[in-house]
């Protein structure tokens, strides 16, 4: 086996350091033991996007929010997906994911960050949430509704924050949630907070196989 060889770390404010390795020609992002990205596994980051779209359909002028560049597959997708006078911001906690992107993984970019439609927050994704005006708020920042990479990141899936949330969605507009597993009481809350809520499984692999993941879709009444 290709030994796994440490690339880059990076703090993450309030929280765990992340460990960016490459074993090959693969790429895997991990916090402590857990291995939160890989570039094996994309098909579900590429889904929160392209079913977003999707759910939109072609409205003009989309503003889209995605909270996590991770590896970038999410905004990749919504790129592909939308049309020329829509654009993306996307909300990054952590400056040197940006730096990776560019650097040891530059050649997974596919230049989506210097699209005159991607535009870059660098803080708390809480922020340009609370800025409102949204299509669609696609978050990806934790492995699922229990803040995983950070304790801070609990509110995004509070009431309080749903509420946040809700009322930055324009009319139509839509929250979709990605998690590595499911959770039925996160769906009741999202009910309680008044979305009508979809949850759809989705496989890792963008070839239709790997682990089973899973997306809330939360649109307004």
């Amino acid at each position: 086996m290709i030994p796994r060889e440490l690339l880059a770390t990076a703090q993450i404010p309030d929280g765990p350091e992340m460990r960016l390795y490459r074993r090959g020609e693969d790429h895997m992002i991990l916090l402590e033991r857990d291995e939160l990205m890989s570039t094996r596994m994309s098909g579900s980051e590429e889904a929160l996007a392209t079913l977003t779209a999707a759910r939109l359909e072609a409205r003009a002028g989309q503003r889209w929010l995605i909270g996590g560049y991770g590896m970038g597959f999410t905004l990749r997708a919504a790129l592909a997906a939308l049309p020329a006078d829509a654009s993306v911001t996307v909300a990054e906690l952590v400056p040197e994911i940006l730096d990776w992107a560019r650097g040891p993984m530059a050649a997974l970019t596919a230049d989506c960050l210097e699209d005159p439609r991607t535009h870059l927050h660098i803080g708390d994704v809480a922020d340009p949430i609370a800025a409102g005006g949204w299509d669609a708020i696609l978050l990806d920042v934790d492995n699922g509704p229990d803040a995983l990479v950070r304790a801070k990141n609990q509110w995004l899936y509070e009431p309080a924050g749903l509420a946040v949330a809700r009322a930055a969605l324009k009319p139509g507009g839509v929250l979709a949630i990605w998690s590595a597993a499911p959770d039925s009481r996160f769906s009741k809350t999202l009910l309680e907070a008044g979305f009508r809520v979809e949850e759809q499984e989705v496989r890792a692999r963008s070839n239709g196989k790997g682990p089973r993941h899973f997306i809330w879709f939360a649109s307004l009444r």
